[in-house]
C-alpha cells in the first residue's frame, strides 16, 4: 500500500510560509483518514519525515526534533529512500513555494523518479514561474497586461516612472519594489538577493487594486470567489503574510463587490489562462484593477495556504479540497519518457569520436 506524501519547506526565501502551507495539508488529510507522509525539505536542501500532525514552531530552528533524514534518487522505482528503503510514495501534494519547489525543478526530479505530483508539469511550472516569460504569453495571447520588460543596463524602459521591480523567477509578494527611476531598478539588480537572476519591470499603477482568484481543476474546472486585498500601496510579503496572523488574517474583501461584467472578465480570462499555461490542480491568478479596466498581473501555481481560504461562495469543505487534490493525482498517470527511434543504428555505423573531432 502507498500513501500520499506532502512535501513542504525547500530552500527558498518562502520556506517559511511552504511549512504552514504543508502542515495544514497534512493536518487536514490526517484528519480525513489518510495517512499521510510528511516530508520536510530543509532550508539547505536535505529531506526529512516528520510528524504531519506537528506545528510550525517546531521548524523555527530547522528540523524538528525524532525527524528521520532522507534522500532522493531521481531514477524509476525509486524517489525518497530511508537508508536503503524506499518510502511507500507514489504521489506527492507539493506545497513548496518559490524556488525550485514551484519552478519546474522538483517537478523534473519527480518525473525521473516516476512520482506523480500535484500542481502543473515541469515545463507549465518553468513558465509561470517566470515572470517574464508568462506575461509575453498573455500579450500574444491577446490578453490584457501591462507593458514588463527586462531590467537591463542596454535596455530603457518605454514607459515613465515609478517603476514596480521584481524578481523575474519568484513568488508573487517578496523582493518587490516601487522605484522613481531607472538607476534604483539597475542598483535593485545589483544588490537584491532575491533578483540574482534576474528582474523585471512595468509601470506602477498608482490607485490600482489586486483582484484575485483560484482556479481548481479537479474534480471539474472551478473558480473560486474573488478577493479584493486591502492594501496601502502594494499587496506584498509583509501585508500578505505576516499582518493579521498571516494569508488567512490579511484585510481582504471576499467576495468582492464588483460588477458583474467585470466578474465575468475576470472569470473568462481565469479560464482561459488555465488553458494557456497548462494549470492543474488548485492555482491562483493575479490581476491588477483600476477604473473598470483589468489587466493579468500572474499567476501562482502552489499559492499560499493552497488558497483554501477563497472557496467561499458556494462553501466548499477545505478537507474535501485537499482529498481532491489527492485524489487527481491518483487518477494521473507519471510522466514516460520515449526511446522511440534509439535504437543503435547510428552508434554501430558512427566513425570513431577521434575522427569526428578532426
Amino acid at each position: 500500500m502507498t500513501y500520499p506524501a506532502v512535501v513542504f519547506g525547500g530552500p527558498s526565501p518562502e520556506h517559511d510560509i511552504s511549512v504552514l502551507t504543508g502542515l495544514q495539508a497534512a493536518r487536514l488529510l490526517s484528519e480525513a483518514g489518510t495517512d499521510p507522509v510528511a516530508i520536510y525539505w530543509s532550508k539547505v536542501g536535505r529531506w526529512y519525515r516528520v510528524d504531519p500532525d506537528g506545528e510550525a514552531s517546531d521548524y523555527a530552528s530547522g528540523p524538528p526534533s525524532k525527524s528521520k533524514e532522507l534522500r532522493f534518487v531521481a531514477q524509476p522505482q525509486a524517489g525518497w529512500m530511508i537508508k536503503r528503503r524506499r518510502l511507500d510514495v507514489d504521489t506527492a501534494l507539493l506545497c513548496c513555494h518559490g524556488g525550485p519547489g514551484e519552478d519546474g525543478t522538483l517537478q523534473g526530479a519527480l518525473d525521473l523518479a516516476g512520482i506523480r505530483y500535484s500542481g502543473p508539469d515541469a515545463a507549465a511550472s518553468v513558465l509561470c514561474m517566470d515572470k517574464l516569460a508568462f506575461g509575453a504569453l498573455v500579450v500574444a495571447s491577446g490578453l490584457p497586461a501591462l507593458p514588463r520588460q527586462m531590467v537591463s543596463p542596454d535596455i530603457e524602459p518605454g514607459f515613465p516612472p515609478p517603476y514596480i521591480v521584481k524578481p523575474r523567477f519568484g513568488g508573487s509578494s517578496i523582493g518587490i519594489h516601487v522605484v522613481d527611476d531607472y538607476d534604483t531598478a539597475l542598483a535593485l539588480l545589483r544588490t537584491s538577493p532575491h533578483m540574482d537572476r534576474g528582474a523585471v519591470i512595468e509601470p506602477y499603477l498608482a490607485g490600482g487594486r489586486d483582484l484575485n482568484i483560484a482556479i481548481r481543476t479537479y474534480p471539474e474546472f472551478q473558480l473560486s470567489a474573488i478577493e479584493a486585498p486591502v492594501s496601502e500601496e502594494f499587496y506584498g510579503y509583509e501585508e500578505k503574510y505576516l499582518s493579521g496572523g498571516g494569508i488567512e488574517g490579511s484585510a481582504r474583501e471576499l467576495p468582492a463587490r464588483l460588477p458583474d461584467e467585470l466578474e465575468a472578465r475576470i472569470r473568462s480570462i481565469a479560464a482561459r489562462v488555465t488553458q494557456l499555461a497548462g494549470i492543474r490542480s488548485i492555482a491562483r491568478l493575479d490581476f491588477l484593477e483600476r477604473g473598470g479596466q483589468l489587466w493579468v498581473n500572474e499567476i501562482n501555481t502552489i499559492p499560499g495556504s493552497l488558497s483554501l481560504y477563497l472557496w467561499v461562495d458556494p462553501p466548499m469543505s477545505r478537507r474535501q479540497i485537499v482529498l481532491d487534490l489527492v485524489g487527481e493525482m491518483e487518477d494521473s498517470r507519471s510522466r514516460v519518457f520515449s526511446t522511440a527511434g534509439s535504437d543503435g543504428v547510428a552508434l554501430q555505423g558512427a566513425a570513431s569520436i577521434a575522427a569526428k573531432l578532426g
